[in-house]
């Protein structure tokens, strides 16, 4: 089972709050250092966007959120920048491409960057907001379904063992011409990837972990990030959003570490750290369109060793 996805309920101006480092780097990324100013143009985006792709995450301005770096990990990716030549960072799930520019004002190269996502409209939001255009802000954007064959070829646990034992050496892609994430398979540094496990079924969530892993360079340091909705004990999460009844399938950190270490990775004999942490964010269920019980979002990483 997944998410049903839809503008269920009108947009609310009152639910705008933008602060601290957030609001400064929106204010460095548009230019707009009026507050006043600034509100008026992103609601304008947001009023756009929403009217497109009626997400819960655009009602409730989670696009201005840094979450990539309020990861407890991300210092390991940035720490590649150094070790590696050339890393390449891919954003599955990018939505406006906060994130990715968060990375690139950190010191990745743009045209070193991949954002993808099921939807052009997204991207094309983040433009409007950043006031950026493919030229002025280089990073790669690719268009497609995670689970089209096409896009992104599924992957096999013998085909993770035998990609991790051919390993020889890197060639950088020429990211410009990229058409599907499968080109990248073994060649990508890091991967961040927000809200965006717990839209699809167990078995799906299992499914898109080794085709991810499959893309990672299998040597240690390579990392996979990100966050989305879990809960303590891992199973089924039945809740209410705005008055419609909707479940879908949420891990534990334990079962999210087990999934990893053992599942795939330590399938294909690749020693890994996994860190999962919960976050309480029930406070935030206005923004989410949820009423019911509790609600958790899991930090979590996965670093090869």
């Amino acid at each position: 089972m997944s998410i049903e996805i839809g503008p269920v309920l009108p947009l609310d101006p009152s639910l705008y709050s933008l602060q601290g480092e957030e609001l400064a780097f929106i204010q460095k990324f548009t230019g707009i250092n009026g507050e006043d100013e600034l509100k008026n143009h992103i609601i304008e985006v947001q009023s756009k966007a929403y009217a497109k792709c009626g997400y819960p995450c655009i009602r409730g301005f989670g696009f201005l959120k840094l979450g990539i770096s309020r990861n407890p990990d991300y210092k390991s990716a940035l720490k590649l920048l150094q070790e590696r030549q050339s890393p390449i960072l891919l954003d599955l799930g990018c939505c406006f491409g906060t994130d990715i520019r968060k990375v690139v004002d950190d010191g990745w190269l743009a045209e070193n960057v991949v954002a993808a996502d099921l939807q052009q409209d997204f991207w094309d939001a983040g433009h409007e907001l950043f006031k950026s255009t493919p030229k002025s802000f280089p990073a790669k954007f690719i268009l497609g379904d995670a689970f089209d064959s096409g896009f992104l070829n599924p992957v096999s646990l013998e085909d993770l063992k035998a990609q991790v034992l051919e390993f020889e050496s890197l060639d950088h892609p020429q990211l410009a011409e990229l058409t599907s994430l499968t080109q990248l398979r073994g060649k990508v540094s890091a991967i961040h990837t927000a809200s965006f496990f717990h839209l699809f079924t167990e078995q799906r969530q299992a499914g898109l972990a080794r085709s991810l892993a499959a893309l990672l360079i299998p040597t240690p340091g390579s990392i996979i990030l990100g966050q989305h909705i879990a809960t303590p004990d891992v199973g089924i999460k039945r809740y209410n959003r705005a008055g419609k009844a909707r479940e879908m399938f949420c891990h534990s950190p334990s079962s999210w570490e087990k999934l990893w270490c053992d599942d795939v990775f330590g399938a294909a004999g690749i020693k890994t750290k996994v860190t999962a942490e919960l976050v309480d964010i029930s406070d935030m269920r206005k923004y989410l369109e949820e009423d019911g019980d509790k609600v958790w979002i899991m930090k979590w990483s996965v670093v090869l060793m």
